[in-house]
């Protein structure tokens, strides 16, 4: 064998300004869907998020939201993408899982508060989810 292959448990460590900026974005957005461009850096399977794109020409409605990925400017720090889901459900559908981008898929589910986003894998796995509160590791 040539290559090693090391397998990461992999976490996602999601910014609290981050998360409030989602939440936000997705109220205002309900009822119909809203989508955004997860923006950070992947290291040993620790997918760490700290900023967020507007995808252009993106569309939206009540079942669901997209974008063409082909009009996306090359960025490496694109990780993923991270969308609401109005009716109230965190799973992601059949949809979600074949237009999947990037190496995790955020869904957060109405009402849109800090307990209700969940982490995905292109199979349509949980991944762990922990929030970093800037304020907590300036403490430290």
């Amino acid at each position: 064998m040539f290559f090693k292959t090391k397998k990461f448990e992999r976490k996602v460590l999601l910014d609290k300004s981050v998360l409030d900026s989602i939440v936000t974005f997705c109220k205002m957005k309900h009822p119909n869907e809203g989508i955004l461009i997860l923006k950070g850096k992947s290291k040993n399977g620790q997918i760490k998020i700290d900023g967020l794109a507007i995808p252009p020409f993106n569309f939206t409605g009540p079942t669901f939201a997209g974008f063409p990925h082909s009009f996306l400017p090359f960025d490496n720090s694109y990780i993923g993408v991270v969308h609401s889901h109005p009716s109230g459900s965190a799973e992601p559908s059949v949809t979600d899982l074949n237009n999947f981008f990037g190496l995790v898929s955020l869904i957060i589910q109405s009402p849109y508060d800090d307990d209700s986003i969940f982490a995905w894998d292109s199979s349509g796995n949980t991944i762990p989810l922990s929030i970093n509160d800037e304020h907590e590791t300036e403490k430290n």
